[in-house]
């Protein structure tokens, strides 16, 4: 049992080492010779899961050599175009001045209740509000609504807008992020100066905190009693 257990952590280890170098991607941004790498790896580590008369270098070898070979492919994808779209593929516009295109459906093997259906994710209700429509190599639909049916921009209002950046993070469960801080172009004694203008003295009942480009903090404190809800969160304007 305790070497059942002992050849779990390992097989896990090697697989979780495995994903994280070839890289970060969502299960939906995968291409298809991902998703058979990622099926591949894990059956061979069930392999020796299961069946503990299986020596574990027998899963470890396979796994180390399709990673290696992952990682050979994704430099190779980088470098070159054509292997790129010999391995990946190239995107099919579907949907052109609002026109489907039905030869380009039947490559694909797309049908048009497939093609609402990833309308309707992407928030398009109607047909008649796309100007072009291109299925990505991952399996994505990117639509490009008619210019009278797109979001109103900035841009169209000649808008001047001030410079945007994310929230950084300063607080997260009553931990103080100093790095964080520094990249902000603060430090602890204006934090902490902040945080007592709202009569907050200890750091360590802040359950999150962050600050805008503009300088507005905001600030959440630790529920006292998490089934009654948290605490009205700190805005400041």
């Amino acid at each position: 049992m305790l070497l059942l257990v002992i050849r779990t952590i390992i097989l896990y280890i090697i697989t979780m080492i495995a994903m994280k170098a070839m890289g970060k991607r969502q299960l939906g941004q995968l291409q298809p010779f991902e998703l058979v790498v990622i099926l591949v790896i894990s059956d061979l580590a069930t392999l020796s899961m299961q069946n503990s008369g299986v020596p574990i270098v027998n899963s470890i070898i396979p796994i180390a050599t399709i990673t290696v070979l992952q990682i050979s492919i994704a430099i190779i994808n980088l470098k070159s175009e054509k292997a790129r779209r010999f391995v990946c593929g190239t995107p099919s516009v579907i949907l052109k001045n609002g026109e489907i295109l039905e030869g380009e459906m039947r490559k694909l093997r797309m049908n048009v209740n497939d093609l609402l259906e990833q309308m309707r994710a992407k928030g398009f209700f109607d047909i008649s509000e796309i100007e072009y429509a291109v299925m990505e190599t991952n399996g994505q639909l990117s639509i490009m609504p008619r210019a009278e049916k797109r979001p109103l921009q900035p841009d169209d209002l000649n808008l001047d807008l001030d410079y945007e950046r994310p929230a950084i993070t300063l607080i997260l469960d009553g931990k103080v992020n100093e790095k964080h801080l520094q990249e902000a172009g603060l430090d602890l004694n204006w934090l902490k100066k902040a945080l007592a203008k709202h009569n907050i003295k200890n750091t360590d009942k802040v359950f999150f905190a962050s600050i805008d480009a503009k300088g507005h903090l905001f600030c959440q404190l630790k529920a006292k009693d998490p089934e009654k809800g948290s605490p009205k969160p700190i805005r400041e304007d």
